[in-house]
């Protein structure tokens, strides 16, 4: 990289240009990144959708019953599935975004394979990233915490023991449809724990069970979703933050 002599105009002008943007190369009118402040710990950046934070679920409603979310706030700044009230989705929707949230699976053992600390994380509320307590619990490989369910299990399993937390950190492009024809498949890159479970894999279509998903059309921005499958699964700290193009082609 180079250094610039004091008092110098930033970048050049003489360069060639680039295809893709229509910038020339280290070009100086070229808008320079939004400046966002990261987080400490677990707090989201500055630019971030606090979704839950602990203290209410009022960016929440219930699937089941289209009005507020019914899961209980615990004490530890989560919020816990109360059975049988059935799923809960955000009342905003997103296309592309990067998404943080943490998961707990109850530290009592009960049931085995998909009966054990079973929820999912439904990006769009279509495609589910599998949230389940596969610490010595196998199960069909599809279907493994971390795997986009029905459709690809993940790299590895990295999940804790019961009774600890995990994270996930995803980065999601939602598909794309131009005349009712899909031109570009759903992407995901996600980390489980800080491990890359999946990198760019593209998904067929959203999530079914026990058949193969389905490629019609469908709209361009959905909720995010959490899944009541009948276990006592807690979630915390959950941020959003949709992507976009940084600058566009110059006038």
């Amino acid at each position: 990289m180079n250094r610039f002599p004091e008092n110098e105009p930033l970048g050049y002008s003489d360069t060639p240009v680039l295809p893709d943007s229509g910038y020339t190369v280290h070009d100086g009118t070229r808008p320079q990144p939004p400046i966002v402040t990261p987080g400490t710990g677990n707090s989201a950046p500055s630019d971030a959708i606090v979704l839950f934070d602990g203290s209410n679920l009022d960016a929440w409603e219930s699937v089941k019953e289209k009005g507020p979310a019914q899961w209980q706030l615990i004490g530890d700044g989560s919020m816990e599935v109360v059975l049988g009230t059935g799923d809960i989705q955000t009342h905003e929707s997103f296309g592309d975004v990067q998404l943080h949230l943490e998961f707990y699976c109850p530290p009592e053992i009960k049931g085995e394979g998909q009966g054990r600390g079973n929820s999912g994380v439904f990006l769009m509320g279509l495609y589910e990233v599998q949230v389940l307590d596969n610490y010595n619990n196998p199960t069909y490989a599809d279907g493994t915490v971390g795997g986009l369910y029905g459709q690809c299990p993940p790299l590895v399993n990295a999940i804790r023991e019961p009774g600890e937390w995990n994270s996930y950190d995803i980065l999601w492009e939602c598909p794309v449809f131009e005349d009712g024809v899909l031109t570009k498949h759903a992407r995901i890159t996600a980390l489980l724990n800080g491990v890359v479970v999946h990198h760019a894999k593209e998904l067929v279509g959203p999530t079914t069970h026990k058949e193969l998903s389905p490629t019609e059309t469908h709209r361009s921005t959905g909720p995010l979703k959490l899944q009541d499958h009948g276990d006592l699964v807690r979630f915390r700290d959950i941020w959003i933050r949709p992507l976009g193009q940084i600058d566009h082609l110059p006038s």
